[in-house]
């Protein structure tokens, strides 16, 4: 995998789950503030045309003159299309329903699951960090995130039926490695809207622990009534409540993931090369 080198190129990773309403686009907004907190340069990539990542950024998804879908369609380069958080403090490559006709466009294209991969090459050394905010189906749209990325971040809730989702995910992951992109990995798998309370959620937790090990992340995200209320004001959650408990959890994930990005790259560093 291709964490950050020396050679001070972005580490691109999806935030992806094939489930829908588990906290994934409110883990891409937070964790982008949290790591441009932290002093990263961040970009965010709205994959969902939806847009819910570029609204809970504070840009309005319907007043941006070039967005995500002009990029994959080759009208516009991420330079030209992303817009400042002022609030979150990273770029955003914004998305609205525009997006939903790139699929159409996109078939009749020659190597079409790598238009997103060859656009951020261009912006590449810019970034510490590019995360891209997958939509919840397998589509073309999460092709073309997960062929650009290096890893794959999975929030989850701990519940049932959510084991279910997360072992199709996994597999997704690994065909696309063995298909399309030989650097794509699991991350690691981040416990969302965790509510200590319930007894279920807890026995989820540790199932997940014991069958995943050290790629489940030690930081846990708590449900949260400020982080879900703070995209209806335009803005991520540790910069509407920063003393809320959801905030500091994901402060807290952002630290874990770039000593996890440095362990990683001192790890591959001292590899013997051949």
């Amino acid at each position: 995998m291709n964490y950050n080198s020396p050679t001070a190129i972005a580490n691109v990773f999806c935030i992806a789950n094939q489930k829908g309403g588990v906290g994934k686009t409110t883990t891409a907004i937070n964790l982008a503030a949290a790591l441009a907190a932290l002093r990263k340069r961040v970009l965010l990539i709205d994959l969902d045309p939806q847009g819910n990542a570029t609204m809970g950024s504070g840009i309005d998804k319907n007043k941006v003159e070039q967005n995500l879908y002009h990029v994959l369609i080759g009208d516009a380069t991420i330079a030209q299309a992303r817009v400042r958080s002022e609030a979150g403090g990273y770029d955003v490559l914004p998305a609205n329903r525009e997006l939903s006709g790139a699929e159409i466009d996109l078939i009749q294209m020659d190597e079409r699951e790598q238009q997103l991969k060859q656009a951020i090459s261009q912006v590449v050394s810019e970034y510490d960090f590019i995360l891209v905010d997958c939509p919840p189906t397998l589509s073309l749209l999460t092709l073309n995130g997960l062929a650009s990325a290096h890893g794959v971040i999975i929030p989850m809730q701990c519940e049932y039926f959510a084991l279910e989702g997360l072992s199709d995910l996994v597999n997704t992951i690994k065909r696309v490695h063995h298909n399309i992109n030989p650097e794509l990995q699991l991350v690691g798998l981040l416990r969302v809207m965790f509510d200590t309370r319930v007894t279920l959620q807890q026995q989820v937790s540790a199932q997940i622990e014991t069958h995943f090990g050290d790629k489940v992340f030690k930081s846990i995200i708590p449900r949260n009534v400020r982080l879900a209320e703070a995209p209806s004001h335009g803005l991520p959650g540790i910069v509407y409540d920063k003393n809320s408990r959801g905030a500091k959890a994901y402060v807290a994930f952002g630290n874990e993931l770039i000593k996890r990005v440095k362990k990683e790259a001192l790890r591959q560093q001292a590899r013997p090369r051949v």
